[in-house]
């Protein structure tokens, strides 16, 4: 169910593996409204290309676990709502079909097929380079200003104890 075990296409332009997770897990922490009106202006007004359903959106459940210290034995947490989908886009004339895959947590159909539009579409020579630029680096970027902030605030609350001596 991990959008992280698809292996890329070789239609992939010069991108790794690794490249593809990082655009998924942007597209994946991206909510549905941002993400659709990012990939209309993309699109620069085309509409979107015509897809049929490998697996339409589905919600389902996975099992959150967790370490002790992030090193001991590992154990269950609990469970997660989490919402995937896979679609193929129609290919025209004798070009492979691209397959796009999302799994986000949460409860969105719309957001999944966003995402897996947009994962199909970024795996496509010649949409990558525009959708990276308009799509994944301006939400990546967020992100992280994001995450930062969040940090800069938890390292705010942090308390230092220290012991002094007693002088003889």
């Amino acid at each position: 169910m991990s959008p992280s075990t698809a292996s890329p296409p070789s239609s992939l332009p010069a991108a790794s593996s690794a490249a593809r997770r990082a655009w998924m897990a942007v597209l994946a922490r991206t909510p549905s409204a941002d993400l659709e009106a990012a990939l209309q202006r993309a699109l620069q007004g085309r509409p979107a290309p015509a897809y049929d359903w490998l697996r339409a959106p589905e919600i389902g459940l996975a099992m959150v676990r967790g370490r002790i210290g992030g090193s001991g034995d590992p154990f269950n947490l609990g469970e997660a709502t989490v919402t995937r989908a896979t679609l193929r886009l129609r290919a025209s004339g004798e070009a492979e079909a691209t397959v796009g895959v999302a799994c986000h947590l949460g409860r969105d159909r719309r957001r999944a097929e966003l995402a897996a539009l947009a994962d199909a579409l970024l795996q496509m020579p010649e949409h990558h380079d525009s959708l990276h630029r308009q799509l994944i680096e301006p939400f990546a970027t967020q992100q992280r200003a994001s995450r930062a902030k969040r940090q800069q605030d938890a390292a705010a609350t942090r308390v230092e104890f220290f012991t002094m001596v007693r002088g003889d």
